[in-house]
């Protein structure tokens, strides 16, 4: 259940039941004693007239609280509602997230988003209980908090890493956050067990973090999803691990993923420090890390014909996206043909357009794809259209835009179709509630599930499965024999 559909009994209920499943989605303030908590801090639970709930740390900031130190109530997954939910306030938050203040200010986060910086200040108060400004300095604090924790980063790196303009305003936040010092606060955070164990050995340049994830959580299907589509010359995966190449808003970064306890460890090698933020926000698109599972499971476990599959993979994931542009020139080059087919073609492209271990961007691609690109000369042009588009700036996919808006922008471009834009709402904006009842493979897996096999009955039956349509999806698509090796599949 979303949280912003919660009553205050029922997450009073959650804080007394010291219920995990809550961390992330909604934060408890203890007015009585000035602090805020996780939902699953085991201090003894207060009474409900000193309680106070808020959707993000931010707003508890502004209410005069400061983190609590036993449960460390910012190193947990971030809220399934800026996914869930399309409004103004989710999209502001992605962007946020994504160190969009700290590189552009809040003009540039409200020109984005499409608004003025003053109504985009009034709605994100009204709803979050903070401005712009105040969610991002509560973005920075945490992200400090993680790199004090998890690198051997200097207290003076990590402040810039984190976004802050100086040392004195970082010291400013961690003091009215934490109530600590800097070097405090890692040593607290550490006998937390926040840091992995081998940082020890970490070159300063080198960051390796662990990224709080939500249980259930089907790592090992979405590795092996990676794994199975991986491009050589820009990807090595395996069912454990994904290393590759991302570019960033300061350079190109190396990273390795790897699943260990269930949960993702990034190492990653940056061009510049300030790129930690963008990191960590992609690498958690990517694997999908914030969803409510238990949520989404406990829905689609309530029609009997997915509650075998539900059963069998729990915690299932949308694969993600680090890269708009590189997703959707993927998806146009290897409709119709196999996983292994697409991985050759891309591998070729990669190989004689891209440069750093990269796919080639949408200006490579108007350059020189024309020569490189092949099949069909309609469907070569449609994709050059497609890469000029982008290239121009005519067409812009921010993560931040309406999904409508999204799936429109896309099938206004000739060769794109609802398809094509419903699978990109899936993989780039983690879009929870797209059906691609046209699918082949998904229509086959509903055939072995005995659901209805055309596309408009399948998308009838598919309206009990809302708000969790897309995760209904992948489990049809695999519930298929050998389903690791198919993918979805244009009509």
């Amino acid at each position: 259940m979303p949280v912003t559909t919660l009553s205050f009994d029922e997450q009073y209920r959650a804080l007394c039941a010291r219920d995990a499943r809550f961390d992330g989605q909604f934060i408890a303030g203890v007015h009585s004693t000035g602090i805020y908590c996780r939902p699953s801090c085991p201090a003894v639970a207060p009474k409900p007239r000193n309680v106070r709930f808020y959707r993000t740390a931010a707003a508890a900031h502004e209410a005069g609280l400061r983190a609590c130190k036993r449960c460390q109530p910012d190193a947990v997954p971030g809220s399934p509602d800026w996914n869930l939910s399309d409004d103004l306030a989710s999209r502001a938050m992605r962007l946020i997230g994504d160190g969009v203040v700290e590189r552009e200010g809040v003009s540039g986060l409200a020109a984005r988003l499409g608004y003025t910086s003053r109504h985009l200040t009034r709605v994100l108060s009204a709803e979050l209980g903070a401005g712009p400004l105040a969610l991002a300095r509560a973005h920075r604090a945490q992200a400090a908090r993680t790199l004090l924790s998890a690198t051997a980063l200097s207290v003076s790196d990590v402040a810039f890493a984190a976004g802050f303009s100086s040392i004195r305003q970082f010291n400013d936040t961690i003091q009215a956050v934490y109530e600590t010092t800097p070097s405090q606060l890692r040593t607290l955070a550490r006998r937390g067990g926040s840091a992995h164990p081998h940082l020890g050995n970490e070159r300063p340049s080198t960051l390796t973090l662990k990224l709080p994830t939500r249980a259930p959580f089907d790592g090992p299907g979405l590795m092996t999803f990676f794994a199975h589509h991986a491009v050589d010359g820009i990807e090595t995966a395996t069912e454990s691990s994904l290393e590759r190449a991302l570019r960033l808003p300061g350079g190109v970064a190396t990273v390795r993923l790897q699943l260990i306890d269930q949960g993702i460890v990034c190492t990653a090698q940056l061009a510049t420090i300030s790129d930690v933020a963008p990191l960590v926000s992609r690498v958690r698109r990517l694997f999908d890390l914030d969803a409510d599972s238990h949520a989404i499971d406990r829905a689609l476990a309530s029609d009997p014909a997915l509650a075998a599959s539900v059963a069998r993979v729990p915690g299932m994931r949308l694969p993600g996206s680090v890269d708009t542009e590189e997703t959707l020139f993927r998806t146009l080059i290897g409709q119709q043909i196999s996983v292994a087919a697409a991985r050759t073609v891309h591998a070729r492209v990669a190989r004689e357009l891209g440069s750093d271990g990269l796919f080639p961007t949408a200006a490579q691609i108007v350059v020189s794809g024309r020569d490189v690109l092949r099949g069909p000369r309609t469907r070569v042009e449609s994709i050059l259209a497609v890469a000029d588009a982008l290239a121009t700036g005519e067409l812009n996919l921010d993560v931040a835009t309406p999904v409508n808006e999204f799936t429109a922008k896309l099938v206004a471009l000739p060769g794109i179709g609802p398809w094509t834009a419903g699978y990109m709402a899936m993989r780039v904006l983690g879009n929870p509630d797209t059906m691609l009842s046209s699918d082949l493979v998904v229509r086959q897996g509903a055939g072995e599930l005995g659901l209805p096999t055309t596309a408009s009955a399948l998308t009838q039956y598919a309206s009990r499965w809302a708000p969790w349509r897309s995760y209904a999806c992948m489990h049809l698509w695999r519930s298929l024999p050998a389903q690791v090796e198919r993918k979805p599949t244009s009509p």
